[in-house]
């Protein structure tokens, strides 16, 4: 089949699949790959070591690395649900409220390389990946046309936002490719930076992840820099505030008709006791990722975030109970934050039969920050 007319015929049935941006690129570097290296060796990926790994760096400046025989990269968008226009409460980003992307996007591509494989030249070959393999995504979906990497790092559509999640076909089949989207809507605006609590915005189109809310949630496993628990606010899982306000996403993002992309009510609204659960159900979710500890770490930093007194008595339970070091650690921080004799009083409990170092650093940080004359004497003692 005709170059040009295989890729019309490839981008329907994409459409039908459920892709709203389809786009087509060559495996050649991505453009930005000296930033990208640069990002690396000033640290700002932060425990993130699948990174930085030399295996890692070779295959992202070179798409032929992975696959060999690639001709061409077909790049597609698929859009998630919209935050919620209200909100009181614990929040997840929006983009894990629905179906976990993963185990969305590479079934639908697999079902697009099922109708291409017959209609390519064999042997047909590909490799699908949706955020997990080394290749650049942004960069290749500017260079397919897709968009601008906006301000906030994130690809952004002039008629759609930036509520999209990418996913990659490499394949060997020769397609035709688009025009790279060579225009920056961004112009003076700074908003995303502006709002960014952590202010890990980078002039540089890029983010520091170490002081990133959505690194500090789910890639993160270790426990949170105390300077950044409280900008986290109310974020259980990711964040959406650069996104948010965004002019491209406030004026142009719709929300999305698919079915997966729905937001499950349990997220909508999430209850952050329910994850301080130990055997906390995440379910088939892009949640999943933080695990459970990770998820009952942020679920503390929220109740303390949130400085409800009638929170105590779980936090305290967790304080004394969970089984991770890391929960207990901020735990011992939120009672710190609520304040009040009974957060106190758990505190000084604690204090009396915990073994774990930097859980008792955390709980005489917590304790002096209510009261200078700290630990005080149990009642009746």
């Amino acid at each position: 089949m005709d170059p040009q007319e295989l890729t019309f015929e490839v981008k329907r049935e994409a459409g039908r699949l459920g892709f709203e941006l389809v786009g087509v690129t060559t495996p050649d570097s991505p453009p930005h790959m000296d930033v990208y290296r640069r990002w690396i060796d000033e640290g700002r990926h932060g425990e993130m070591r699948y990174l930085a790994t030399e295996r890692g760096r070779a295959r992202r400046a070179d798409p032929r690395a992975i696959l060999p025989e690639c001709r061409s990269i077909l790049v597609v968008g698929l859009r998630h649900s919209l935050p919620p226009s209200t909100v009181s409460g614990a929040r997840i980003a929006a983009y894990a409220l629905g179906a976990d992307y993963h185990q969305v996007i590479v079934p639908r591509l697999k079902r697009l390389m099922r109708f291409l494989e017959p209609r390519a030249t064999p042997p047909f070959s590909y490799r699908l990946y949706t955020d997990t393999g080394p290749i650049l995504e942004r960069d290749l979906a500017q260079r397919a046309g897709l968009g601008w990497i906006g301000k906030n790092t994130c690809l952004i559509h002039p008629r759609h936002g930036s509520y999209f999640l990418l996913g990659e076909a490499l394949i060997s089949e020769a397609l035709q490719p688009d025009a790279p989207f060579a225009f920056d809507h961004c112009g003076s605006c700074t908003r995303c930076l502006d709002a960014c609590p952590t202010h890990c915005i980078l002039p540089d189109r890029t983010l520091d992840a170490r002081r990133c809310i959505s690194y500090l949630t789910i890639e993160n496993r270790g426990p949170i820099p105390s300077d950044l628990r409280t900008p986290m606010g109310e974020w259980l899982f990711g964040c959406d505030i650069c996104q948010q306000v965004c002019p491209w996403n406030v004026r142009f993002a719709g929300p999305t008709a698919d079915e997966d992309g729905q937001p499950s009510p349990r997220l909508l609204n999430p209850d952050p006791a329910v994850f301080l659960e130990e055997a906390a159900t995440l379910g088939k979710t892009a949640v999943a990722r933080a695990g459970r500890s990770g998820m009952a770490r942020n679920a503390t930093v929220v109740l303390g975030n949130r400085g409800h007194t009638e929170d105590v008595t779980l936090l305290k339970g967790a304080l004394l109970s969970h089984r991770s070091p890391l929960v207990r650690a901020h735990a011992a921080w939120a009672l710190g934050e609520i304040g009040g004799d009974q957060a106190e009083a758990a505190l000084n409990l604690a204090a009396a039969s915990e073994t774990d170092s930097i859980v008792r650093e955390e709980i005489t940080a917590a304790g002096s920050h209510i009261g200078d004359a700290w630990p005080r004497p149990l009642p009746g003692s």
